[in-house]
């Protein structure tokens, strides 16, 4: 029998960043600076509430939405680190990470054949999550002579004016940019002035350096009627595998994505949600000493790509920076040499859409003796070319 494949399906390629991965598992000897993971531990806190939570036998399904005292506790953590105001009962919902998050909110709000625009280079899921749910991708490319943060010129030149919804991420996966306050501004009049939707993918909003605070765009005037945002727990809190994240949102949005919720995933991890309480209630120190570990890294790995002579973005968010090739390479050819030849494994830039032609993701958040040697490893490989 040969099945006849969704055509939305097909038209999405595979992951570019899966891969390099596959390729690196194949060896043993390799150091990657690919992966968006913390190499941290979950705080000891969370895991020993997750641990009382499996020994209580507290395994059931949860509320649909979440934890109720999860979300109160939610609520209360984002009004006081980032000025949100949401109401723990119609709006927030806990989710199977932000991912899910993010993938709700598309099938919530994107009719087929309507256009979302995506500020790139950005995380690779948002293009085929419009895909799934049946519309049309914008891109808006971002320019490292901007510090790639997304500007009403950028809008403006890729038509987003006439599209429904605006997807962006800051601080940034891959580049590491962040936009402050002034630089969102201007986003925001863009967006009111034509109707636009936007969800802001707050993941790293944790994740910022040299004094700078992260804000949301949902603070602005007129905006938190006509945002989503999507935050959890997998990077400042190292929880990727425990799979919890959540949106913010009007209540008409949140129950539209509720309801998706419902039918498919039930409800976030209980375990999970028992550790994220945990991990808002008493893992703040936790929290800002591995952002503190994080900035040490993000110094030392831009100061020694200048040292080797690649030109690099001076990244201030997330755990990510974004060295440029060489002259003569693509991101791609200079990726995959370098992971035959010396066994580091970084991500090509293009996979993350416009704007990453010519570029590497390399993530730091991996131990400062294996960025050492990679960036050794990377130095003797620029000698050998």
């Amino acid at each position: 029998m040969t099945f006849e494949l969704a055509d939305r399906v097909q038209s999405v390629p595979p992951s570019g960043i899966r891969r390099f991965f596959e390729i690196a598992e194949e060896r043993d000897d390799v150091i990657s600076l690919g992966v968006g993971e913390p190499d941290f531990a979950t705080p000891w806190a969370a895991r020993d509430a997750a641990i009382t939570s499996l020994e209580q036998g507290k395994t059931s399904y949860t509320a649909n939405r979440g934890k109720r005292e999860l979300r109160e506790a939610i609520s209360d953590y984002v009004a006081d680190r980032f000025d949100l105001g949401y109401g723990p009962d119609e709006e927030i919902i806990a989710t199977a990470g932000a991912s899910e998050a993010v993938d709700l909110a598309f099938r919530a709000l994107v009719n087929p054949g309507d256009t979302v625009a995506v500020a790139q280079p950005s995380y690779i899921s948002y293009g085929p999550g419009v895909t799934f749910a049946g519309g049309e991708v914008l891109p808006v490319p971002t320019t490292e002579e901007n510090d790639f943060r997304l500007t009403v010129d950028a809008l403006e030149q890729a038509g987003a004016n006439e599209a429904d919804l605006l997807v962006f991420c800051y601080p940034n996966n891959p580049t590491g940019a962040i936009m402050r306050e002034s630089d969102l501004e201007p986003i925001a009049e863009f967006v009111r002035e034509h109707d636009l939707t936007v969800l802001a993918d707050e993941i790293y909003a944790e994740l910022t350096y040299d004094g700078h605070t992260h804000t949301s765009i949902a603070t602005l005037p007129g905006m938190r009627e006509r945002t989503v945002v999507f935050n959890g727990f997998s990077k400042a809190h190292a929880m990727t595998g425990l799979r919890l994240g959540y949106a913010l949102g009007p209540a008409e949005v949140i129950g539209a994505m509720n309801k998706i919720h419902q039918y498919t995933m039930l409800s976030a991890p209980t375990t999970a949600q028992y550790a994220a309480l945990e991990a808002l209630e008493s893992c703040e120190n936790d929290v800002q000493e591995m952002v503190s570990q994080y900035d040490r890294r993000r110094q030392f790995i831009l100061s020694r790509f200048r040292e080797i002579g690649m030109d690099v973005f001076d990244a201030k968010g997330a755990f990510y920076c974004f060295p440029e090739v060489p002259e003569g390479w693509t991101a791609e050819e200079f990726a995959e040499e370098l992971l035959h030849e010396q066994g580091v494994a970084v991500v090509p830039g293009d996979v993350f859409g416009a704007g990453g032609d010519n570029h590497l993701r390399v993530s730091y958040a991996t131990g400062l003796e294996d960025i050492r040697e990679a960036l050794a490893r990377i130095e003797a490989f620029l000698a050998d070319h």
